[in-house]
């Protein structure tokens, strides 16, 4: 299942633009989040993400990656939701 690694590590990286925060809110570590949005950027070949010491933000084909995976996990989690009780 190689090409879901990362994705999760990589929308709430985008999503709370921390790797602390989305570390925080997978229950994970830092460093595990890292990992994993690194070795997604390797396998893509982009870099999606600015990186400062005080700030983290998309680039372009961050952007543009994170529209398609929201929408692909919006699905899933819609999925789910039809066999809930």
């Amino acid at each position: 299942m190689m090409q879901w690694e990362g994705v999760i590590e990589f929308v709430a990286v985008a999503e709370t633009e921390s790797f602390t925060s989305a570390g925080k809110r997978l229950g994970i570590s830092t460093a595990q989040v890292s990992r994993q949005v690194s070795g997604l950027e390797n396998r893509l070949n982009t870099k999606l993400f600015y990186r400062t010491t005080r700030k983290v933000s998309l680039t372009e084909e961050g952007a543009i990656y994170y529209r398609h995976c929201r929408q692909v996990l919006d699905g899933l989690e819609e999925a789910e939701r039809l066999f809930q009780v």
